[in-house]
């Protein structure tokens, strides 16, 4: 999936009310009482969201939204476009308008940037780990809750591709599956016919073996020590060249080109939205 610039407003517009109404009681500029009873009613500022460190830039669109959604009247000025590579002290967006609404939102949209930015800024990490080979990085569902297409939207911009969105456009069939199924086999068998990819995951070379011969579209290896792996890769390669192969279990950005010498399809890494660090930026007034 080629990585998209823009994304749906839909996708984040309720967000952004939830979280204001978490940090203001309400989706009210006046909520505020610091600024409220320290900042004249009718004071206009200028101010500029910077970064503090270098990174990936993911969520501008999101946090001009959040300075909309209070006030209308704010203007913002995108300096970088979502994707874009920063470095410590750039501007990322430069805001004019009502003093009350830019503090209000400030802690809000920079909540959604720094996320998404550590989001894609980990990715881009990643899939430089594996530059020069073919293997891409892919995310999983170990999401924040209500935030995934939001997160896995920045993976995209990082440089990785998503894995299925959630348990209704793919079949995955895991050890637990396996295990109420009757065996990986038998639960591939019973999938068949429907209108879904079906990937299967193998802890084993007999589970591969078992995983091949259901002929699922893609067969995820987990948890394999290098050996194990490189054997796996080479059955299934000579079974049946068609069907993707997927890495996963713990890698990190020391390990992962490891899985990429076994010449593997994806490397699936949860901790790119499950632990991503937030990129450090922050708003600053101007005088």
């Amino acid at each position: 999936m080629p990585p998209s610039r823009a994304l749906h407003p839909a996708a984040y517009a309720p967000l952004i009310d939830l979280a204001l109404r978490e940090d203001l009681g309400a989706v009210d500029v006046e909520a505020d009482v610091t600024a409220a009873w320290t900042v004249a009613c009718d004071a206009e500022a200028r101010a500029r969201i910077i970064a503090r460190q270098a990174g990936v830039v993911a969520g501008i669109e999101i946090a001009r939204a959040v300075f909309a959604r209070l006030d209308p009247r704010i203007a913002a000025y995108a300096e970088v476009a979502d994707g874009a590579e920063v470095v410590d002290g750039q501007t990322l967006v430069r805001l004019q308008g009502r003093a009350r609404a830019l503090l209000a939102g400030e802690r809000t949209a920079l909540n959604f940037l720094q996320q998404l930015s550590g989001v894609a800024t980990l990715t881009r990490r990643y899939v430089e780990a594996l530059s020069g080979t073919a293997t891409r990085i892919t995310d999983t569902r170990k999401t924040t809750p209500g935030w995934r297409h939001l997160q896995k939207w920045a993976v995209r911009l990082g440089g990785g591709v998503n894995h299925r969105m959630g348990l209704y456009d793919a079949v995955l069939i895991k050890e637990n599956h396996a295990a109420a199924a009757g065996g990986v086999g038998a639960a591939i068998h019973a999938a068949r016919g429907q209108a879904a990819p079906i990937y299967a995951e193998a802890e084993n070379l007999a589970e591969v073996a078992e995983a091949l011969a259901g002929g699922p579209d893609r067969i995820l290896l987990d948890n394999m020590d290098a050996p194990t792996l490189h054997r796996a890769v080479a059955l299934i390669r000579a079974a049946n060249p068609a069907i993707e192969i997927e890495a996963t279990g713990g890698y990190t950005l020391a390990t992962v080109r490891e899985a990429a010498a076994a010449e593997v399809d994806f490397v699936s890494i949860g901790a790119l939205t499950h632990s991503a660090p937030a990129l450090d930026l922050s708003m600053l007034f101007e005088e």
